[in-house]
Formats: structure tokens, C-alpha cells, sequence
């Protein structure tokens, strides 16, 4: 059961409205997310999804005779869907079967060299005493205190609140609490932090790649994002069966409120009429009219003139040095020995600012790049598979709009990786691969480059320029990892549930101002604060 004031914060309060329409262009799951709560509203939403499948950047390709997970890998903020689906008089655990990891990562530098972090913070403190000595063992359970308060700062002033800037986050979380202002360091950059932490350099390059789960380099992103640490420390989940089972419970919930999908359509404009958008025009010619849009894509898009010329004023243009990371992924078929895998796996880069320089700065692929490797197959306390299901990442440049790595480029990064792996003890025989590329990533999420989060992290000021749900296109709204609070899967759920908040607030303050008008401007409570009183 999700706490009160946690479901109170997004604002949802169950009552009635009325069937206005309104067009979701993107069943990812921010778009799934908005969808179930403006349908809970009493809404009349129609998705619309060019993609045969919902999931957005949650996908599966088929290897080796069976699926596999090909985007998201990690399930985290569990508490985001608990709420979702008790928002919409569902359980979670009724669709979807979970399993906690009690070891979260598995963590390599050579073959010597190796470190597994668990969920129990006391049970990890032990292990990085024995792996780098018990000062810092001590030292670890100091970081997770102040990724824990960082955390706890920001779950509810920002995380869970809509339209962010300096002053109002401030006020958020009180201006007499000075103290908690500065404990979330915004204008130190996550090594730095990290650095006065861990004097094993290795425990740095462990906790600074939670700045890659934003798509930014550890060594530009505020400190800040040390919080992820204890996100993960609240629980990581396998979703039996995959990831994509949670795009298609979404869906499932869904169409119980009256929701209505189109698959294999696609949008090319939101129309735009005197400053207001008004509906939505398929490749195919055919025009739905609704109440309001909510654009459920990369926001880039929209100021690329990809939804159509009259909507590309709606949020401001990301500069191409602004993108966070993209990728190179193989998806696999392949039996692996030596090193012994789990769940999640990471294989660090002997040098991990060139790694970064690479991509940011030469924008190039890593010539040392950190491995992921998601070991699909592995479930603690289940059978160890033979064949199995590998999903191996390596961060590169969003230039996918730019240039295309030739096969040569690709091929000596792939050589590098596998040598790589089999200096750490892993060696994989694959049977079968689908490599992604930047260009891919482009291809299926268009006006990206291919970065996958959106704007990168970098600088304290990145955060409140992210586009938020609220664009400056009166009845467009936004939802995504590209948009506030931030990139992955429970954040664009949080994305969704705000944009759909916002909808409702703008449309109940509206109503407010006709009665307002009608009735000579009586003084009553707004209908605005009735949707955002817990706030």
C-alpha cells in the first residue's frame, strides 16, 4: 500500500470529470502513465502509437528463437506503480509477478578484482570493507546517509512536483531549511563528491556510473545524483517474464478504464490552431480532433518540426552538445564460462575519463568503454541456464542524426569488448546478435541523435531545463523521459501522472474562470486548489 501523502503529492483525488477528449500521441510509458489517470478523471483518451506494441523505448527483439529485453533493464521506485495502479482501483502484484535481487550488481576490473553490492546497506558496507579495506567501509555507510537525505530532500519538493525552478523548489522545501538546500550539492559535480568520499578510485567509478542512469558523465553531473545509490538500495525487481510485461500490464489497466489504443499509426502533425492545439493529423491523412494533446516522445521532436511547423515553438530547441549519451547494444544468444554472472553485470573501463571525453568531448565511441551486461536468464535462487539471453550497452555519443560508425568501427568496438570481458574472466560464445547502434536509436526515436534520456544531466542549472509537461502551446502537454522529473522508467511514469495533473488543473482552473465570469466573480475555492490541495 502506497503512504497518503505519497499518492496525495501527484495529486490525483478520485472524482469526476467530464468526457473531454484527448489524443496521447506515444504509448511509452509516460503516455501509458497519462493515460490511466486522465481516463480515471473521466477523460476520453485515445493512444495513438506508430509501433505494432506499447513499451516506447521499453522494447524486445527477438534473438535465438525467443525475446528479449532490448531497452530499460533495471526496475526501481516500485512505490511509483504501486501508486499507479491503486490510483486506478488495481494492484500492481494482480498483473505483474516481481522478484526483489538481494545482490543488486555484480562489478568487475579484472579478473582478480571483483565486487557485488547488495540491497542490504550493512551487508555492503561488509563487503567493500573486505574489497577496499575497512575505512572504506566506514566511509560507504556515510555515503549512503547522504544519499539517503538527498533522496528524502528532493521525493516530494521535486521528484513528485510539477513545473520546477530554483525559487520554486526552494520554497518547496521550506526556506528556513537552508541546511537542506545545500545538502544536495547542486554545484558540485558527482566525482568530486565522490572523490572526498572513496579514496579507492574504484569505488568512485562503481558510484559514479549512477550518472550514466541519466544519460550524463559523472564527472559533469551534480552530486546530487548520488541519491540513485539509495533508490537502488530501496529495491531493484526482476519482472518475471521481462520488461516489456510491464508495458503490456499498463496497457491491460488501461483499456479497463475505457482507454482507447491505435497501434501502427502514426503521427506526422499536431494541429495548431490560434496558439492552441486542437488535434492530431496521421501520415495516413486522417485528422482527430481533441480537447488537448499529450505528446508522449523525445521533446526534441516537437522543436525539430517533426509534429508539423506550428507546434515547433512549443519548447525551446536542445542543442546537439546538450544530448545526454546514447548507446551500442548487442543483444544476444550465447553461452557464456568463466566468470560468473548475474542479474545485472558491469565491466569498468581501465581509464574512465577518457571514456567520457570520448563521447563528450571527441564524440566518438569510447576506445575503453565501461561494459553492461544484462544477463537475462539469471534469477537469484533459479537454475543456471545454458543457452541464454544476453543484453551486453556500452555508452557512446548521440550522433545519430549526424554521422553513421561504420562497420569497421563497430567491429573493433565489438573486439574490444569481448577482449575485454575475457580479460575480467567472461568468456561468450554467441550464437546469434542484433547490435543497435546510435543511427538505430535515431531511426526509432526520431529528432534524438539517439541519445536516450534526453538533455544530459551536466550542471547544476540542467535539471530546471528540462522541458516540463506544461509547453507554450496552450492544450499540449508533455510526458517522457525527455521531460521533468527525469529519464527511466519510473520517472517517465512520474512524467505521465504530471502531465495529466496538469491537464486537469488547467482545464478545472478554466471552468472556474467561466463560472467566475458567469456569476459576477464570486469568491469561492477554485476547482485548481480542490486537484492540488494536498500539495
Amino acid at each position: 500500500m502506497v503512504p497518503r501523502e505519497t499518492a496525495a503529492s501527484i495529486g490525483f483525488l478520485r472524482g469526476g470529470m467530464t468526457g473531454d477528449p484527448v489524443v496521447i500521441v506515444g504509448a511509452g510509458i509516460g503516455g501509458l502513465a497519462c493515460a490511466i489517470n486522465l481516463a480515471g478523471r473521466g477523460l476520453s483518451v485515445t493512444v495513438v502509437e506508430r509501433a505494432k506494441t506499447a513499451g516506447g523505448k521499453m522494447r524486445e527483439v527477438a534473438v535465438g528463437g525467443t525475446r528479449m529485453d532490448a531497452g530499460p533493464t533495471v526496475f526501481t521506485m516500485r512505490w511509483v506503480f504501486d501508486e499507479l495502479f491503486e490510483s486506478a482501483g488495481a494492484t500492481l502484484t494482480d498483473y505483474l509477478s516481481l522478484t526483489p535481487l538481494q545482490t543488486l550488481a555484480r562489478h568487475a576490473w579484472s579478473e582478480n578484482e571483483r565486487f557485488d553490492l547488495f540491497s542490504d546497506v550493512v551487508r555492503s558496507a561488509d563487503a567493500v570493507a573486505a574489497f577496499s579495506g575497512p575505512a572504506e567501509g566506514r566511509r560507504f555507510l556515510a555515503f549512503c546517509a547522504e544519499a539517503r537525505e538527498m533522496y528524502n530532500i528532493l521525493k516530494k519538493p521535486f521528484l513528485s512536483s510539477p513545473r520546477p525552478n530554483p525559487l520554486t523548489l526552494a520554497n518547496r522545501i521550506g526556506f528556513g531549511r537552508f541546511s537542506a538546500l545545500f545538502a544536495i550539492r547542486p554545484f558540485e559535480t558527482m566525482w568530486s563528491a565522490l572523490s572526498a568520499h572513496f579514496s579507492d578510485p574504484r569505488l568512485r567509478q562503481l558510484f559514479g556510473r549512477y550518472a550514466t542512469y541519466s544519460g550524463s558523465s559523472p564527472y559533469a553531473a551534480p552530486a546530487t545524483l548520488m541519491l540513485i545509490a539509495h533508490v537502488e538500495q530501496e529495491g531493484v525487481w526482476v519482472i518475471d517474464g521481462g520488461m516489456q510485461r510491464l508495458a503490456e500490464a499498463l496497457e491491460r489497466l488501461a483499456r479497463t478504464k475505457g482507454v482507447a489504443f491505435r497501434f501502427g499509426e502514426e503521427v506526422s502533425r499536431v494541429t495548431v490552431r490560434n496558439g492552441v492545439a486542437r488535434g492530431v493529423t496521421l501520415s495516413s491523412g486522417e485528422y482527430i480532433e481533441s480537447d488537448a494533446v499529450v505528446l508522449n516522445a523525445d521533446a526534441a521532436a516537437l522543436s525539430e518540426g517533426l509534429f508539423g511547423m506550428g507546434a515547433i515553438a512549443a519548447v525551446p530547441p536542445l542543442r546537439k552538445s546538450d544530448r545526454s549519451l546514447s548507446a551500442v547494444t548487442w543483444a544476444l544468444s550465447a553461452q557464456v564460462e568463466g566468470f560468473e554472472p548475474l542479474r545485472h553485470n558491469v565491466f569498468f573501463s581501465p581509464d574512465y575519463l577518457s571514456e567520457f571525453d570520448d563521447i563528450f568531448r571527441r564524440r566518438t565511441l569510447p576506445r575503453t568503454p565501461t561494459i553492461y551486461v544484462c544477463a537475462q536468464d539469471r534469477v537469484e535462487n533459479r537454475p543456471r541456464p545454458g543457452i541464454e539471453r544476453l543484453m551486453i550497452l556500452v555508452n557512446a555519443p548521440a550522433v545519430g542524426d549526424e554521422t553513421s560508425f561504420s562497420a569497421k568501427e563497430i567491429a573493433t568496438c565489438e573486439t574490444q569488448i569481448f577482449n575485454r570481458l575475457e580479460r575480467c574472466g567472461l568468456s561468450v560464445l554467441a550464437r546469434e546478435a542484433i547490435i543497435t547502434t546510435p543511427q538505430d536509436f535515431h531511426r526509432l526515436f526520431p529528432g534524438t541523435g539517439g541519445a536516450l534520456y534526453g538533455r544530459s544531466s551536466h550542471g547544476w542549472r540542467a535539471s530546471f531545463l528540462r522541458p516540463t509537461s506544461k509547453t507554450k502551446i496552450a492544450n499540449l502537454y508533455l510526458a517522457g523521459g525527455s521531460t521533468h522529473p527525469g529519464a527511466g522508467v519510473p520517472m517517465a511514469a512520474l512524467s505521465g501522472r504530471l502531465a495529466a495533473q496538469q491537464l486537469v488543473s488547467d482545464r478545472a482552473s478554466m471552468r472556474s474562470s467561466r463560472r467566475a465570469a458567469i456569476y459576477g466573480g464570486m469568491s469561492t475555492q477554485s476547482a485548481t486548489m480542490d486537484v492540488l490541495q494536498s500539495r
